[in-house]
């Protein structure tokens, strides 16, 4: 990972390619930025007066700097209006400058962060949201900078990477709580990365053994641990669902049991159900062949259950988690399930197989189902599950139903800081009627006409919940971006890890709370 420091300098004095400052759509700088343009006779100031640069949300101004300042240039990025100031903003912008800097073939480049004052405009912004300025710098630069190029074979060291980024303070004061909240950042940062590797690994090498060695992997590095069910234990629990789906492939199914115990022993768990679809055909009803090839993806909701499973234990966060990950290819065979098919899952409950496409919330069934061992406090599950919710929510958010509204709330509450949107969809009574079978206890798809395919996909999990709150995301439009954003590359976006985390810590300070 990139190196981040931070330092303890003044602006003028401080030595680098690339400082960034962030500015806003007043038309005269303000505070720090406008003692900086004093020294410089003006240049900033001129380059707002000839609307070179007008402060709007990731605009971008290079300026050659002259001497007193030690900077070599002097990278002024737009946040937008003041009082429309978020968090995600100010990592956009971030992102944006990092990719600049890097683009501009710079190996190092300095953000000034401003003092903590409640005069200031992006302290006010980020107090609302409970955001820490170097946590999210850290966070936009470094996601912003992440290339998987693993399977290329450019030489590493002709590749034109940034090496270093300094976290720039004018205040010795603030040096203790900036380094720890970049280095939160970059743990954070660490785990998203890793999960859009995951993500982004081709299906011939992210089989699920692949998932399951990956998970004792991280279980080892960070203290948790890791116990993985193979096909002979599944069938003991009586996994007639997920070994259903595993059935038409060579590959062996795994469910993975990630626990990091960071509260006291007697705690109930969150839990964290990811699907882990490793490669999905759609199985003898078999997808159409334009773009399958993203299928490689149907298994986002289990690799960000792995990444935010080891920046929980990274972190230390002190509450109990639970990372359940049932992991499966789902092809067409000789063996494969077939439509009119019934499958008897954990539960006891039957499945009539209506179509093998809709396979993802078979194989979640039997883990909602494993998650109740635990008595937890609350599972929350992930899963690109339905086309349906793009055509709802195209990319922009991941749709949000469940059983209980404080559980949604909160965790919406959450992805409006991380910039990871949800939007809550109802499961009414109707919804539920819908996936009844008539030969079954459910069907795995709505009958034809009945539309509101993510909402019936939802009512059929929710049929599968026993007595706890639960929220299952649909991640099916976020996971992926077909195009390149300030933060998130062309791909595996990794939507999810940082909501979690956000929710987690919240949820290990309302515990804390309780206990006293």
């Amino acid at each position: 990972m990139i190196k981040t420091t931070i330092k303890n300098e003044r602006l003028i004095a401080h030595k680098t390619e690339c400082l960034v400052i962030f500015s806003t759509e007043e038309k005269n700088p303000s505070g720090k930025l406008a003692e900086l343009d004093t020294k410089l006779n003006g240049i900033i100031k001129s380059s707002f007066k000839n609307k070179r640069f007008q402060g709007k949300l990731n605009q971008t101004i290079l300026l050659n700097t002259k001497k007193p300042m030690q900077a070599e240039h002097l990278l002024l990025v737009g946040l937008g209006k003041s009082i429309e100031i978020t968090a995600d903003k100010l990592r956009q912008a971030a992102g944006t400058a990092a990719k600049f800097a890097e683009k501009s073939n710079l190996k190092t480049v300095s953000f000034f962060i401003p003092a903590n004052d409640p005069a200031n405009y992006i302290s006010v912004a980020l107090s609302e949201s409970n955001e820490s300025f170097a946590q999210t710098v850290v966070e936009g630069s470094l996601l912003s900078l992440h290339h998987f190029d693993e399977h290329k074979q450019l030489a590493k060291d002709k590749l034109s990477r940034l090496k270093k980024i300094t976290l720039l303070t004018s205040l010795k004061s603030q040096v203790s709580s900036l380094r720890y909240s970049a280095s939160k950042g970059q743990k954070i940062t660490r785990a998203v990365l890793a999960s859009r590797d995951l993500i982004s690994q081709p299906s011939n090498i992210a089989t699920p053994t692949y998932l399951a060695d990956k998970a004792r992997e991280f279980a080892k590095s960070f203290g948790m641990t890791c116990k993985v069910l193979a096909t002979g234990d599944m069938k003991r629990l009586g996994m007639g669902a997920l070994l259903g789906v595993a059935k038409g492939s060579e590959e062996p199914p795994v469910f993975i049991v990630l626990e990091h115990n960071g509260g006291t022993k007697n705690d109930p768990p969150v839990v964290i159900v990811g699907k882990g679809i490793t490669f999905d055909t759609g199985g003898i009803s078999l997808k159409p062949p334009a773009s399958m090839d993203e299928m490689k993806m149907d298994m986002s909701g289990a690799a960000i259950t792995l990444g935010t499973l080891s920046a929980a234990a990274a972190l230390k966060i002190p509450l109990n988690i639970v990372g359940l990950v049932p992991a499966s290819e789902n092809m067409p065979s000789g063996r494969a399930i077939k439509p009119g098919d019934i499958l008897t899952s954990m539960s006891g409950k039957t499945i009539e197989v209506l179509n093998t496409d809709a396979e993802g919330r078979l194989i979640l069934a039997d883990a909602l189902t494993y998650a109740a061992k635990y008595k937890p406090k609350a599972v929350i599950d992930l899963a690109t599950l339905t086309g349906a919710v793009i055509v709802a929510l195209g990319h922009e958010a991941a749709a949000v139903l469940g059983n209980n509204d404080a559980l949604i709330a909160h965790l919406q509450q959450c992805g409006e800081v991380t910039g990871e949107r949800l939007w809550p969809l109802p499961i009414w009574s109707e919804h539920e009627k819908a996936v009844k079978s008539d030969i079954a206890d459910l069907k795995n798809i709505a009958s034809p006409g009945v539309g509101a395919g993510t909402i019936t996909a939802g009512a059929f999990l929710k049929a599968f919940v026993e007595d706890y709150p639960w929220c299952h995301l649909d991640i099916a439009g976020t996971s992926w971006s077909g195009e390149e954003k300030p933060y998130t590359p062309k791909g595996a976006s990794g939507f999810g890890v940082r909501l979690l985390i956000r929710f987690l810590e919240q949820e290990a300070k309302k515990t804390s709370l309780q206990k006293k």
